[in-house]
């Protein structure tokens, strides 16, 4: 059995789990995962939330997330969660209930916000199954 059989979205240490993971293990999770780096280039897009987003990877991946790909996480919920993390060079775990609206009908989803300083990548994962 591989670990993503055991993975759950509130899952703790799951920041170690996902980063240590490759492309491959990913894409077998179902949960979205979206891995960006400090200047929000999406970096890491796994199938799952491509399929449910509709967003082909090639299209995404070097992307800015809050500006190109998902404009409607670039409020105080989910974006700025990040900046005030990296300006308290502090880490980040927050799970929040939130509505996905850009380029779709109203999706209620949970969003898990990830980073940890010296980290090279932060990650939002999405549960679409609420």
């Amino acid at each position: 059995m591989s670990v993503t059989t055991h993975l759950h979205f509130d899952q703790k240490g799951l920041l170690d789990i996902v980063d240590a993971m490759d492309d491959g293990e990913i894409d077998d999770l179902d949960f979205g995962v979206i891995g960006f780096d400090a200047e929000t280039a999406v970096r890491r897009y796994n199938s799952f939330e491509a399929t449910m987003a509709g967003l082909a990877p090639a299209r995404v991946v070097g992307s800015a997330l809050f500006t190109v790909v998902a404009p409607c996480m670039n409020n105080f919920m989910v974006a700025h969660r990040f900046e005030e993390a990296a300006a308290a060079d502090g880490a980040l775990d927050a799970t929040i209930d939130y509505l996905f609206t850009l380029r779709m009908r109203p999706v209620k989803v949970v969003l898990r916000l990830l980073a940890e300083p010296g980290r090279s990548l932060r990650y939002i994962l999405v549960n679409r199954r609420v």
